[in-house]
C-alpha cells in the first residue's frame, strides 16, 4: 500500500461526509466494497483480521488505522472468535494553495477539492490511547447535533488524520529515544533542577559520552546548552508574566551572580534582563527560543 501523505496531498482541512461510526463486525462478517465515492478512515480498536487492497493484504490489529481513497474497493474479513471492533468515517478533503492550472488565467493559486490521490495506505498508530479517545470525541460531538458539536468532530477528525500522516513517516522511537525523550521534557519541566550529565546519563542507560553523543544528534545541542537554554527560557516567562525583580528571577533559576545571569541571558534572547522585565521583549523570545543550539 501507499505511504499516507502521498494519499493526501497538500492537505490542510477535512470534512466528514457521514457520522462517524463504531461497529463491532458480526461473527460471520466479511466486506467486498463497491468502489468508494470519497475518503474513508478506519481505525481498528480491537480484534483480528485481514484487509486485502490493489492486490496487497495487510493483518488489521488493534492501532492500524487506513485510509480508503476514491475508488478503492476493499476485501476484508476477521476471526469470528477475535471479531473486529472498528470506528469509520467517510470524509472530504481540502487542498492546500496550489499553482493555478496551465492557461486557467492569472498567475497565482487556487483552493479547491484534493487532487484523487494514489490508493490506500495504512500505518500502525503509536498514541492509541489518544487516538481511541479522539474517536470517542468525534463520536459524542457529532451526535450532539450543534454546531459547536459539528465544529468540533471536524477538528477531531482532522486531528486524527494529521496523527495518522505522521505515524506513517516518522520511525517509531527506540528505547534511547524514548529516554531522551522523556529526560528533554523532564529538564523543561524543571529547569531549575541541577541536573547532571551523568545523572541523565543514567536515567538513558548510556556511558556520558554516548548520552552526549545521541543527546546531541537528537536535539541539536549539547545537554548543557539545553539546560541553559531551559533556564532562560524560564527566566524570561517570570520575567514578563509575573512582578518577580531580575534578582528574584535569577535566585529562584539557580543564579549567585546577577551579573553571570544577566550575560547569559542577553546572549541566548539578545536583551538584558531588566529589558525584559520592563514588558518591552514580550513575545521577541518565545520567536526566537526553540530550544534549539545557540
Amino acid at each position: 500500500m501507499t505511504h499516507l501523505p502521498e494519499l493526501l496531498p497538500g492537505f490542510t482541512s477535512a470534512r466528514l461526509t457521514s457520522a462517524p461510526t463504531y461497529w463491532r463486525c458480526e461473527p460471520g462478517w466479511s466486506w467486498h466494497a463497491r468502489p468508494l465515492t470519497d475518503h474513508l478512515l478506519w481505525y481498528v480498536l480491537d480484534g483480528v483480521g485481514e484487509l486485502t487492497l490493489h492486490g496487497q493484504r495487510r493483518a488489521l490489529t488493534p492501532g492500524t488505522a487506513v485510509i480508503f481513497t476514491p475508488g478503492d474497493e476493499p476485501v476484508a474479513g476477521h476471526d469470528p472468535r477475535r471479531r473486529l471492533l472498528i470506528f469509520g468515517m467517510h470524509f472530504e478533503v481540502d487542498a492546500d494553495a496550489r499553482p493555478a492550472p496551465a492557461g486557467s488565467g492569472p498567475a497565482g493559486t487556487h483552493r479547491g477539492p484534493a487532487e484523487a490521490p494514489p490508493p490506500g495506505g495504512w500505518c500502525q498508530v503509536r498514541d492509541q490511547v489518544l487516538v481511541s479517545a479522539l474517536a470517542r470525541r468525534c463520536d459524542a460531538s457529532y451526535r450532539r447535533g450543534d454546531a459547536l458539536g459539528a465544529r468540533q468532530s471536524q477538528l477531531c477528525l482532522e486531528q486524527l488524520l494529521t496523527l495518522v500522516l505522521e505515524d506513517s513517516v516518522s520511525p517509531p522511537p527506540g528505547p534511547v529515544d524514548q529516554a531522551l525523550e522523556e529526560i528533554t521534557l523532564a529538564i523543561r519541566q524543571d529547569p531549575t533542577r541541577r541536573w547532571s550529565v551523568p545523572e541523565l546519563a543514567e536515567r538513558a542507560a548510556l556511558s556520558r559520552a554516548q548520552f552526549t553523543r545521541r543527546f546531541i544528534a537528537q536535539v541539536g545541542t549539547s545537554p548543557a546548552r539545553y539546560l541553559i537554554q531551559a533556564r532562560i527560557d524560564r527566566a524570561h516567562q517570570l520575567l514578563t508574566e509575573t512582578t518577580m525583580s531580575v534578582t528574584q528571577v535569577a535566585a529562584t533559576l539557580g543564579y549567585t551572580d546577577i551579573a553571570y545571569f544577566s550575560r547569559q541571558y542577553k546572549r541566548h534572547t539578545g536583551h538584558s534582563p531588566r529589558w525584559a522585565r520592563g514588558g518591552r521583549s514580550k513575545g521577541v523570545h518565545q520567536e526566537r527560543s526553540s530550544l534549539g543550539p545557540r
